[in-house]
């Protein structure tokens, strides 16, 4: 899925951590991006399947992709 970077304004690469950490570092890079900016989230976390959707639907951001690329879960996030 790697895309061109316009399909995205900013973009956390949380490889490696573990829940709840890609959650935590995606809201604090989402409150400092403007309304209806796409953050991109890598997580290679299996819980951030479950997670990350539920934080966005909690948060009333718009998950406006998930995909695998391998080991590594990839979102797409637009802020709400």
């Amino acid at each position: 899925m790697d895309r061109d970077h316009a399909d995205w304004d900013d973009e956390v690469d949380a490889s490696g951590l573990i829940c709840p950490l890609p959650v935590l570092k995606a809201r604090k890079r989402l409150l400092a991006l403007p309304p209806v900016a796409v953050l991109r989230l890598i997580a290679t976390d299996p819980a951030s399947i479950v997670d990350v959707p539920h934080f966005c639907a909690q948060s009333g951001h718009a998950l406006l992709e998930q995909a695998e690329e391998g080991p590594r879960h990839i979102f797409r996030i637009r802020r709400g």
